[in-house]
């Protein structure tokens, strides 16, 4: 069975135990994360052949980082191995109306050195059928943007379908010359499906979001006006079969409602408003959004309807899940359904 490939940095997460700030604790905990490599550890308890490529040090924390990876089931034979040290973030929980607060530490890392030809990927996309990027890899360094491109110039070139996770991060985009909205409407270009919400895609498109005036569980959404949104979106991305667009509201820490678009080859799908409450770990909803829609995508392809409200749960319930990786099984997804 041919793989499906995820292409990123993986990083360290340390955190205050708790809700404590930063500062305010000398007693960390630290895991493993990062959007691409969630997206890999997904797909495989959904049941998948996934295969990671990354850059990785040659230490014990590089060592340790793939141990993880492979208890999940993951392939990272493809990993190279250089560099420094593995990346960082410090993560602040939210709490009550204070949101969470994230400090990258990434300059130097082993990933943002890496560089066009470093990987071989004629040959890991031979074994291979769909490939997986982000925004987030382009806005690491100008060379990881660069291998990013390579990566996707080669799988267009191989036959594979791409998805792209739009995944803006503004606190990324350092470096000099760097820009958000060329790098990643060219990275969209190459994609069979984009995932993002709306303040990514207004990013990436330049094409103002809808306005919502806070979204709640009885609210209704303007459908009129979304469809002539995708319309537009449709215009600047011609290649594109399938676009997501999430809605979330973060009315409190423990209180957010969810909700998600999907433009299906001309037709509009969309879900109800849901409420989430008792949130545990809101890291990581968007990346289990997106690797629930690709396992859905070749679970049932007939059925966007399907595919749209099992993403929606997988993300839903990843706030139950402490820690980046969402680790909801197919079962447990369907019996919530």
């Amino acid at each position: 069975m041919k793989k499906i490939v995820t292409f990123g940095e993986i990083l360290q997460r340390w955190s205050p135990q708790g809700a404590l700030r930063i500062g305010q604790r000398d007693l960390w905990e630290g895991q493993f994360g990062g959007s691409e490599a969630n997206v890999a550890v997904s797909l495989a308890i959904l049941g998948n052949e996934v295969s990671y490529v990354s850059r990785i040090p040659q230490n014990v924390v590089g060592d340790a980082c793939l141990r993880k990876l492979r208890y999940y089931g993951i392939d990272v034979s493809d990993v190279v191995r250089g560099g420094e040290r593995l990346g960082t973030y410090y993560f602040e929980k939210a709490a009550d109306l204070r949101r969470s607060l994230v400090v990258y530490d990434r300059q130097g890392s082993s990933f943002w050195s890496c560089a066009p030809g470093m990987f071989p990927w004629a040959d890991i996309f031979s074994r291979s059928s769909l490939f997986h990027c982000s925004g987030i890899t382009c806005a690491v360094s100008r060379s990881a943007a660069d291998a990013t491109f390579e990566a996707v110039r080669t799988a267009r070139d191989a036959g594979l379908r791409i998805t792209c996770d739009i995944n803006y991060r503004r606190n990324l985009w350092k470096y000099e010359g760097a820009d958000a909205h060329g790098t990643l409407n060219a990275l969209m270009q190459y994609s069979d499906y984009i995932f993002g919400d709306q303040d990514e895609w207004e990013v990436a498109t330049g094409v103002p979001k809808i306005p919502e005036d806070g979204m709640f569980s009885d609210s209704v959404l303007d459908m009129e006006a979304y469809g002539r949104y995708f319309d537009e979106m449709h215009r600047q991305f011609p290649h594109c079969a399938e676009m997501m667009l999430g809605l979330r509201n973060q009315i409190t820490t423990n209180h957010h409602t969810l909700s998600a678009l999907l433009w299906y080859k001309g037709k509009i799908f969309s879900t109800r408003i849901f409420d989430i409450t008792g949130i545990l770990d809101s890291v990581g909803v968007g990346d289990a959004f997106v690797s629930a829609y690709i396992h859905a995508s070749q679970r049932w392809p007939a059925d966007p309807q399907r595919c749209l409200d099992f993403s929606v749960t997988a993300a839903m319930m990843k706030n139950s899940v402490l820690g980046d990786f969402n680790l909801i099984t197919e079962e447990e997804i369907l019996a919530n359904l």
